[in-house]
């Protein structure tokens, strides 16, 4: 995945809300239903309300821990719960789903109120299986990936992939 500098940039200011600079070296493609996750495309919160289904293009035998956050809740303009985090996986195989790990959290879809959310995905790669040692988060809310990765060593991610969402009007879903 080749990005122009100012793509770069641009894809850099979208998750250092979230995340620090790193260089992706996994590929990771991210869909729901039908519809492949670009970064920056937008995404209906009624097309995200199943988890999306994940294809991890990795090495044999490494595990993945998976985030999913809203560094914009409430409101992009005043993100008092950044972030919000709406979906954590851990021991995810090389290859595999979420859905073959330990859901820590379980999913929830896009539910922004006011303005344009970014929701970020963000796949680390682990040192060691981590099984049952990671806990929950007491609330969805104020959530840090930065400290969560520091918390269980696992250090830069290895890809990203956002999108942006916003609140669908009543006779327009779906």
């Amino acid at each position: 995945m080749r990005k122009s500098r100012r793509g770069f940039k641009e894809f850099s200011t979208q998750i250092e809300d979230v995340v620090d600079m790193f260089v992706p070296n996994v590929s990771m493609s991210v869909y729901f239903g039908t519809k492949h996750v670009t970064n920056g495309c937008t995404i209906k919160p009624s097309i995200a309300v199943d988890p999306p289904r994940l294809i991890i293009g990795a090495h044999s035998d490494i595990l993945y821990t998976l985030v999913m956050t809203d560094p914009d809740a409430p409101s992009p303009s005043e993100p008092s719960m950044r972030e919000l985090v709406h979906w954590i996986v851990t021991d995810i195989p090389s290859g595999g789903s979420p859905s073959c790990g330990k859901e820590v959290m379980a999913y929830t879809g896009p539910r922004p109120a006011v303005g344009i959310h970014r929701f970020i995905l963000v796949l680390f790669e682990q040192k060691q299986q981590l099984g049952m040692s990671v806990e929950a988060p007491n609330s969805r809310a104020n959530f840090n990936t930065r400290l969560f990765a520091g918390r269980y060593g696992l250090g830069l991610p290895v890809a990203t992939v956002y999108f942006n969402a916003q609140k669908e009007p009543a006779n327009k879903k779906r």
